[in-house]
């Protein structure tokens, strides 16, 4: 019997109704260790080259780590991947609540879904035993009525439930797959796959928790955890108030998105901070399955104009930023209520919010006009316009919410003219709430990232510049790291940096463990404590250099499906906006990217990565990390 995880991948084919077990080896569990990496193997030999996203073809696997489950903080993760509809590159997406965990005491580490149903189904799964229902009766229904509707339905309020919502079956590009009605899976658009699947959903419940290899290790380790969060300077206020707790430090630092990225600086960034969220709409604070974190925001608001449910959760920094600063909007109410109609829906708010935010610089310059809006005055500033026009993207009312629902890359070949100037998208995703003009390997890594920007994929600079924290640059030394770089600096080092982090939060998604908990400098637990919790867990003795071959690995994995799909060096290119001088004042007025930095830094990581100059693996390259076989 494995330590960790079950030895179990549940293959769906939705075309024949067919669903069959597969029980790999323990080798192929320690090469993988989870996640994207082991869905990409997957991908990779099951799906036909040139495949439509939402055509049969598309093969999306869910999968768990061998970590999951455990009773430790940050485990309970879940990673969807398939090919992206909104890149046509692969899609990567996490997420976490209670399903990872529920799935793998349900006997299964990970599902390989593929076809298409004839009519719409969903998956119930309960302690190794599995068959398709029919979902008919779900279609059309928000989230949280899909939860109560199945609870009843099954009998048991403590299953969980992974979805798409109804806005992926209106079509809406960037849907997401949710969980708890307020957990998402939420960049790439793997709810636009699984609705093209006719799988409207994932029910899980079980009774079988994976054993540990050494159980008094995982415990001491378990223990731990409360007592370094208080001396961590980054955990507390992460605890206290979320990731919203970071809108003021980015603002400080001029890294807080501005009127669609024109500016750096919000000047009623203090409205939308995580204490304004504390001292005045948040009800409590919610967590993922063993995390003593409690990260989760729980809002709720009675009077007013915006209410909001608590069931859908509340914004956290993100959402704060898109619907918030990127739109020029301060009234936390308007954007914690933007937050849970994302959620009733299952949409990206970072895609939804960003893109309305380019629309309202498209209208403010004359792009498009109330012929195109169907009436609304889109201004910055302007809460209710923001809600009408999110409204009209969700449900696809009109030709402009249909429009938006595109988001905003293909908005912009709608619209024409000048538009394509207020763009802020990589690989047709919009861009996070984390500006390179402040932090400049974030230019680099949204470039190069497989599926688009993606502010979890490396560690931010200020953790690698002069003048940081003991704690942060010990932790960095066991990646090699010990020589920190001048503040926004793109030196060959801070490449490097950029670099050698990317492989551990790549591996994090791998092993699927949350990384506001483990990470390589800020969070509860850094790499050692990483690899002691791994090999609690497992018995096995994986090292730091072990874990950043995994990280290699899917990293390797993603750059071969995105070169067979026709993606290479010319799509890691970033939107004419980040290299415009921002506006405003504050430490990055007058700041922008040069083109020459970029591409010199990507010839640098090219390097490091063992790519061609154009950004192809070699050969020698995947070899060296046992994946050969990929090309």
């Amino acid at each position: 019997m494995p330590n960790g995880y079950n030895g179990k991948i549940l293959h769906v084919d939705l075309t024949k109704r067919l669903l069959t077990i597969e029980e790999p080896s323990e080798a192929f569990y320690r090469k993988y260790m989870g996640g994207s990496a082991m869905g990409m193997y997957y991908i990779l030999r099951e799906m036909p080259r040139g495949a439509d996203p939402v055509g049969p073809d598309n093969v999306l696997t869910l999968m768990t780590g061998v970590t999951t489950g455990a009773s430790i903080s940050g485990q309970s993760r879940i990673n969807a991947n398939a090919k992206s509809p909104i890149s046509g590159g692969i899609g990567d997406s996490q997420g976490g609540g209670f399903f990872p965990a529920e799935l793998k005491f349900a006997d299964i580490d990970g599902l390989v879904i593929k076809g298409r149903a004839d009519k719409p189904v969903y998956l119930w799964i309960k302690d190794g035993k599995f068959e398709l229902r029919d979902a008919a009766h779900l279609m059309g229904k928000k989230t949280g009525e899909v939860e109560d509707i199945l609870k009843e339905e099954i009998g048991d309020k403590k299953i969980e439930i992974l979805q798409h919502g109804p806005a992926a079956e209106k079509g809406v590009l960037f849907s997401s797959l949710v969980s708890m009605a307020n957990r998402n899976n939420g960049r790439t658009g793997m709810g636009l796959v699984m609705a093209s699947k006719n799988l409207k959903a994932v029910v899980v419940r079980g009774s079988k928790k994976p054993t540990v290899a050494d159980r008094n290790a995982l415990i001491a380790l378990s223990k731990t955890g409360p007592k370094l969060l208080p001396d961590n300077p980054d955990m507390p206020g992460l605890a206290e108030e979320g990731t919203a707790t970071v809108v003021l430090s980015q603002n400080t630092i001029g890294s807080l998105p501005t009127r669609n990225y024109s500016e750096g600086q919000f000047e009623h960034c203090e409205d939308i901070s995580g204490a304004r969220m504390v001292e005045t709409v948040l009800k409590e604070r919610d967590t993922c399955y063993a995390c003593i974190v409690r990260c989760k925001r729980v809002v709720e608001i009675k009077e007013g104009a915006y209410k909001v449910d608590p069931r859908y959760g509340g914004a956290e920094y993100e959402t704060l930023g898109t619907f918030g600063s990127y739109c020029g909007v301060n009234d936390l109410a308007a954007i914690n209520l933007a937050n849970q109609m994302c959620n009733e829906y299952a949409v990206d708010t970072i895609a939804a919010g960003a893109t309305i935010a380019f629309a309202m610089e498209c209208f403010e310059n004359g792009i498009i006009t109330t012929e195109q809006t169907n009436g609304l005055e889109l201004n910055f500033g302007n809460a209710d316009a923001m809600i009408k026009a999110l409204d009209m993207m969700l449900t696809a009312e009109g030709e402009f919410g249909k429009t938006l629902g595109m988001g905003s890359e293909r908005a912009s070949k709608v619209w024409g003219k000048a538009s394509e100037d207020y763009l802020v998208t990589v690989k047709g995703a919009e861009s996070p709430a984390h500006m390179p003009h402040a932090k400049r390997s974030l230019g680099l890594i949204y470039a190069v990232n497989p599926f688009g920007a993606d502010h979890q994929s490396s560690e931010h600079d200020p953790y690698y510049e002069e003048g940081v924290a003991d704690l942060n640059l010990n932790r960095l030394k066991l990646l090699g790291l010990d020589v920190p770089q001048p503040e926004r600096s793109l030196s060959p080092e801070k490449v490097r940096f950029a670099y050698l982090t990317e492989l551990f939060y790549s591996m994090l998604d791998s092993v699927e463990l949350c990384q506001f908990v483990y990470g390589p400098a800020w969070t509860l637990y850094g790499p050692a404590e990483t690899v002691q919790m791994i090999n609690a867990v497992t018995g096995w003795d994986v090292t730091v250099d072990e874990l950043q071959v995994v990280g290699a690995r899917r990293l390797n994995l993603f750059r071969v499906f995105n070169n067979r799909e026709g993606m290479g060096r010319k799509d890691d290119k970033l939107p004419k906006k980040f290299f415009k001088a921002l506006k405003g004042e504050g430490p990055t007025a007058g700041i922008a990217l040069t083109h020459n930095e970029i591409e010199s830094a990507k010839d640098e990581y090219y390097k490091l990565a063992g790519w061609t100059k154009e950004g192809v693996p070699t050969q020698q390259t995947l070899e060296n990390l046992d994946i050969a076989w990929a090309i």
